[in-house]
C-alpha cells in the first residue's frame, strides 16, 4: 500500500488519534457523582446484622461494586449515623444506591 498524499494522511491520523483520545478520556472519566447517587430504605428484621445487610448490597448493588465488605458496612454505618453497629428490629435505614 502506497501513501499518496502524505499530508493529508497525518492530518487523517492526527484526527483519528485525537477522536480515540476523546473516546477513552471520556469514558475513563465516567465517575459517580454526588447527583447520580440515589438512596433506598430498608427496615431491619430479626437476625439482621450490618454485616449480612453489606454483603447482600455487595452482590445486588452497583454502588458497592469491588469494595470491601468491611468498607461496605462503615458506609452503611456513617451514612445511617450509627453510633454502635448493634441495629435494632424496625429500625429504618437508608441505603446508598445507583
Amino acid at each position: 500500500m502506497k501513501i499518496v498524499n502524505k499530508r493529508k494522511f497525518i492530518r487523517s491520523l492526527i484526527l483519528l488519534i485525537i477522536l480515540i483520545i476523546f473516546i477513552l478520556f471520556t469514558l475513563i472519566n465516567k465517575s459517580l457523582s454526588h447527583s447520580d447517587i440515589q438512596y433506598k430504605k430498608m427496615y431491619v428484621s430479626s437476625g439482621d446484622t450490618l454485616w449480612n445487610i453489606a454483603k447482600i448490597e455487595k452482590m445486588n448493588n452497583i454502588y458497592f461494586e469491588d469494595k470491601d465488605i468491611r468498607d461496605i458496612v462503615d458506609v452503611l454505618k456513617n451514612t445511617n449515623n450509627l453510633s454502635s453497629y448493634n441495629l435494632q428490629v424496625g429500625q429504618e435505614l437508608i441505603i446508598p444506591t445507583i
